[in-house]
């Protein structure tokens, strides 16, 4: 489905609480890349990146919210990145969007707590997926560099981030930012 069509994201929570009759616990994690230096991003590929990255995240958790809050519990997990708390040249608009998702966050957070819904954020580094398979060697090595602990990051070490924030072992955190990022974000050696 496409995150940024409120329409589709209306449907997908409908159809979601009439099968199951709750929501419990959702992993907000749509986003697309790219990259490009500021002053000749191109309009349309900025507001793309905007629209998924985070008026998509935005749109997910007003509705997924929504039925929490009715229901007096649940856990929204928001995929951000390490780029929404540090920047990195030629991402203006992945790193804003990705920023604007931490402090959204944060705002969505102290909205909820009240009704019993907590809302956390988890912010990966560079993840050893099939999108980072297509780089050069020396692109792949200069990207693992950058991670003080040596290599890339597992899709299950972010899994398991999110599970664990989704569980009742984390009943007491909401606006955290759930840095799983090898030390990147920590500074350099």
């Amino acid at each position: 489905m496409d995150v940024s069509d409120e329409t589709q994201v209306e449907t997908l929570f409908e159809t979601t609480v009439s099968r199951l009759g709750t929501v419990d616990a959702v992993f907000n994690n749509a986003g697309i890349g790219g990259m490009a230096a500021a002053e000749s991003y191109p309009l349309e590929d900025w507001q793309r990146i905007i629209d998924i990255n985070l008026t998509g995240v935005f749109l997910v958790a007003k509705h997924a919210l929504g039925h929490m809050k009715r229901q007096g519990s649940g856990s929204l997990i928001n995929c951000a990145s390490i780029l929404g708390n540090v920047g990195q040249s030629m991402t203006a608009a992945y790193s804003a969007a990705k920023g604007g998702v931490v402090n959204l966050t944060r705002t969505l957070a102290l909205e909820m707590a009240p009704h019993g819904v907590r809302v956390n954020t988890v912010s990966p580094a560079y993840i050893d997926t099939p999108l980072l398979r297509d780089l050069d060697e020396a692109t792949l090595k200069a990207l693992i560099a950058l991670h003080p602990i040596g290599r890339l990051g597992r899709s299950e070490e972010v899994a398991k981030a999110v599970s664990f924030l989704a569980s009742d072992d984390a009943s007491f955190i909401t606006g955290a930012n759930l840095l799983v990022d090898g030390g990147f974000t920590a500074g350099k050696s």
